[in-house]
Protein backbone atom coordinates (compact mmCIF):
# COMPACT_ATOMS: atom_id res chain seq x y z
CA UNK A 1 0.00 0.00 0.00
CA UNK A 2 1.30 3.43 -0.98
CA UNK A 3 2.24 5.85 1.77
CA UNK A 4 0.16 9.00 1.22
CA UNK A 5 2.78 11.19 2.92
CA UNK A 6 4.48 13.37 0.31
CA UNK A 7 8.15 14.30 0.75
CA UNK A 8 9.59 17.35 -0.99
CA UNK A 9 12.70 16.40 -2.94
CA UNK A 10 14.51 17.30 -6.16
CA UNK A 11 14.56 14.88 -9.07
CA UNK A 12 17.34 15.01 -11.64
CA UNK A 13 17.05 13.33 -15.02
CA UNK A 14 18.95 13.41 -18.29
CA UNK A 15 17.72 13.53 -21.86
CA UNK A 16 18.96 10.89 -24.34
CA UNK A 17 21.63 13.38 -25.46
CA UNK A 18 22.85 13.75 -21.85
CA UNK A 19 21.33 17.17 -21.13
CA UNK A 20 20.54 17.31 -17.38
CA UNK A 21 17.23 18.54 -15.97
CA UNK A 22 16.51 19.59 -12.37
CA UNK A 23 12.96 19.65 -10.98
CA UNK A 24 11.53 19.85 -7.45
CA UNK A 25 9.02 17.07 -6.95
CA UNK A 26 6.89 15.64 -4.18
CA UNK A 27 7.46 11.87 -3.92
CA UNK A 28 6.00 8.94 -2.00
CA UNK A 29 7.74 5.86 -0.65
CA UNK A 30 6.13 2.43 -1.02
CA UNK A 31 7.67 -0.84 0.12
CA UNK A 32 11.17 0.24 -0.77
CA UNK A 33 10.22 1.89 -4.05
CA UNK A 34 10.01 5.60 -4.82
CA UNK A 35 6.75 6.71 -6.42
CA UNK A 36 6.96 9.58 -8.89
CA UNK A 37 3.97 11.22 -10.56
CA UNK A 38 5.36 13.73 -13.08
CA UNK A 39 2.95 15.71 -15.22
CA UNK A 40 2.63 14.76 -18.85
CA UNK A 41 4.04 16.42 -20.89
CA UNK A 42 7.06 17.53 -18.85
CA UNK A 43 10.80 17.23 -19.24
CA UNK A 44 11.07 14.96 -16.19
CA UNK A 45 8.42 12.60 -17.56
CA UNK A 46 9.90 12.55 -21.04
CA UNK A 47 13.44 11.93 -19.78
CA UNK A 48 12.38 9.01 -17.58
CA UNK A 49 10.30 7.55 -20.40
CA UNK A 50 13.32 7.75 -22.71
CA UNK A 51 16.08 6.55 -20.37
CA UNK A 52 14.27 4.61 -17.63
CA UNK A 53 16.30 6.35 -14.93
CA UNK A 54 16.17 9.25 -12.46
CA UNK A 55 17.99 10.41 -9.35
CA UNK A 56 16.26 11.49 -6.14
CA UNK A 57 18.16 14.27 -4.34
CA UNK A 58 17.69 15.22 -0.68
CA UNK A 59 18.74 18.84 -0.30
CA UNK A 60 18.62 21.55 2.35
CA UNK A 61 19.59 24.37 -0.02
CA UNK A 62 16.12 25.71 -0.77
CA UNK A 63 17.51 27.95 -3.49
CA UNK A 64 17.13 24.90 -5.72
CA UNK A 65 13.35 24.90 -5.10
CA UNK A 66 12.95 28.66 -5.47
CA UNK A 67 15.29 28.81 -8.43
CA UNK A 68 13.45 26.11 -10.34
CA UNK A 69 10.18 28.08 -10.29
CA UNK A 70 11.87 31.40 -11.14
CA UNK A 71 13.90 30.35 -14.15
CA UNK A 72 17.13 29.35 -12.37
CA UNK A 73 17.63 25.67 -13.24
CA UNK A 74 21.37 25.57 -13.92
CA UNK A 75 22.61 23.90 -10.72
CA UNK A 76 25.97 22.10 -10.41
CA UNK A 77 25.65 18.35 -10.93
CA UNK A 78 27.91 15.33 -10.66
CA UNK A 79 27.71 12.00 -12.51
CA UNK A 80 25.57 9.27 -10.94
CA UNK A 81 27.52 6.23 -9.77
CA UNK A 82 25.51 3.23 -11.02
CA UNK A 83 23.19 4.61 -13.70
CA UNK A 84 23.45 7.02 -16.62
CA UNK A 85 22.36 10.23 -14.93
CA UNK A 86 23.40 13.05 -12.61
CA UNK A 87 22.93 14.10 -9.01
CA UNK A 88 22.99 17.56 -7.49
CA UNK A 89 26.39 18.54 -6.15
CA UNK A 90 24.68 20.08 -3.11
CA UNK A 91 22.68 16.95 -2.24
CA UNK A 92 23.03 15.65 1.31
CA UNK A 93 22.16 12.24 -0.09
CA UNK A 94 20.87 10.77 -3.31
CA UNK A 95 19.10 7.66 -4.55
CA UNK A 96 19.65 6.38 -8.08
CA UNK A 97 16.44 4.97 -9.55
CA UNK A 98 15.32 2.63 -12.33
CA UNK A 99 11.79 2.55 -13.75
CA UNK A 100 10.24 -0.73 -12.57
CA UNK A 101 6.56 -0.19 -13.33
CA UNK A 102 4.44 2.43 -15.09
CA UNK A 103 0.73 2.94 -14.48
CA UNK A 104 -0.74 5.07 -17.24
CA UNK A 105 -2.76 8.22 -16.65
CA UNK A 106 -3.69 10.97 -19.09
CA UNK A 107 -2.25 13.72 -16.90
CA UNK A 108 0.04 12.13 -14.30
CA UNK A 109 1.24 8.55 -14.83
CA UNK A 110 2.40 6.72 -11.70
CA UNK A 111 6.03 5.66 -11.96
CA UNK A 112 7.29 2.98 -9.56
CA UNK A 113 11.04 3.54 -9.33
CA UNK A 114 13.30 0.80 -7.93
CA UNK A 115 16.35 1.79 -5.89
CA UNK A 116 19.62 0.99 -7.66
CA UNK A 117 22.13 2.81 -5.46
CA UNK A 118 22.12 5.17 -2.45
CA UNK A 119 24.85 7.41 -1.05
CA UNK A 120 25.21 10.02 1.69
CA UNK A 121 27.35 13.11 1.12
CA UNK A 122 26.72 15.36 4.11
CA UNK A 123 25.30 15.55 7.61
CA UNK A 124 21.87 16.86 8.52
CA UNK A 125 22.30 19.86 10.81
CA UNK A 126 18.65 20.32 11.72
CA UNK A 127 15.52 21.76 10.16
CA UNK A 128 15.16 25.50 9.60
CA UNK A 129 11.64 26.99 9.56
CA UNK A 130 12.70 29.37 6.82
CA UNK A 131 13.51 26.41 4.59
CA UNK A 132 9.92 25.22 4.86
CA UNK A 133 8.72 28.77 4.17
CA UNK A 134 10.77 28.96 0.97
CA UNK A 135 9.39 25.62 -0.24
CA UNK A 136 5.82 26.74 0.45
CA UNK A 137 6.55 30.05 -1.26
CA UNK A 138 7.88 28.21 -4.30
CA UNK A 139 4.65 26.23 -4.51
CA UNK A 140 2.66 29.49 -4.42
CA UNK A 141 4.81 31.02 -7.16
CA UNK A 142 4.31 27.95 -9.35
CA UNK A 143 0.55 28.53 -9.07
CA UNK A 144 0.36 32.29 -9.53
CA UNK A 145 -1.66 31.79 -12.70
CA UNK A 146 -4.44 30.02 -10.80
CA UNK A 147 -4.51 31.59 -7.32
CA UNK A 148 -6.25 34.85 -6.30
CA UNK A 149 -3.81 37.66 -5.52
CA UNK A 150 -5.31 38.03 -2.03
CA UNK A 151 -4.52 34.42 -1.14
CA UNK A 152 -0.96 34.72 -2.41
CA UNK A 153 -0.42 37.94 -0.45
CA UNK A 154 -1.84 36.57 2.80
CA UNK A 155 0.17 33.34 2.67
CA UNK A 156 3.39 35.07 1.65
CA UNK A 157 2.92 37.53 4.51
CA UNK A 158 2.60 34.65 6.98
CA UNK A 159 5.63 32.85 5.55
CA UNK A 160 7.59 36.11 5.81
CA UNK A 161 7.50 35.70 9.61
CA UNK A 162 9.59 32.53 9.44
CA UNK A 163 11.96 34.17 6.97
CA UNK A 164 12.47 37.18 9.26
CA UNK A 165 13.07 35.01 12.33
CA UNK A 166 15.10 32.06 11.09
CA UNK A 167 16.45 32.58 7.56
CA UNK A 168 20.12 32.39 6.72
CA UNK A 169 21.75 33.93 3.62
CA UNK A 170 20.61 31.09 1.32
CA UNK A 171 16.97 31.31 2.41
CA UNK A 172 16.95 35.11 2.13
CA UNK A 173 18.32 34.93 -1.39
CA UNK A 174 15.75 32.32 -2.37
CA UNK A 175 12.94 34.35 -0.79
CA UNK A 176 14.03 37.42 -2.72
CA UNK A 177 13.70 35.48 -5.98
CA UNK A 178 10.16 34.46 -5.04
CA UNK A 179 9.09 37.99 -4.09
CA UNK A 180 10.47 39.29 -7.37
CA UNK A 181 8.59 36.59 -9.28
CA UNK A 182 5.31 37.67 -7.68
CA UNK A 183 5.99 41.30 -8.58
CA UNK A 184 6.91 40.41 -12.16
CA UNK A 185 3.73 38.34 -12.52
CA UNK A 186 1.60 41.23 -11.26
CA UNK A 187 3.32 43.68 -13.58
CA UNK A 188 2.82 41.40 -16.58
CA UNK A 189 -0.85 40.93 -15.69
CA UNK A 190 -1.37 44.68 -15.31
CA UNK A 191 0.11 45.31 -18.75
CA UNK A 192 -2.16 42.79 -20.40
CA UNK A 193 -5.42 44.24 -21.73
CA UNK A 194 -8.21 41.68 -21.78
CA UNK A 195 -10.14 41.46 -25.08
CA UNK A 196 -13.38 42.41 -23.36
CA UNK A 197 -11.78 45.51 -21.84
CA UNK A 198 -10.30 46.44 -25.21
CA UNK A 199 -13.72 46.24 -26.84
CA UNK A 200 -15.20 48.44 -24.12
CA UNK A 201 -12.47 51.03 -24.58
CA UNK A 202 -12.99 51.01 -28.36
CA UNK A 203 -16.77 51.37 -28.12
CA UNK A 204 -18.21 54.85 -28.82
Amino acid sequence: MTNDVIFETVVTTVAPDGTPHVAPMGVRYCEGEVILMPFKPSTTHDNIAATGHAVLNIVLDTRVFAGSVTGRRDWPVLPAEKIVGVRLACALSHIELHLAQRIEDVQRPVLHMARVHEATHGTYAGFNRAQAAVIEGAVLVSRLHMLPAEKVDSEMAYLQIAIDKTAGPEEREAWGWLLAAVQDHRAASANTIKPADHLKEASP
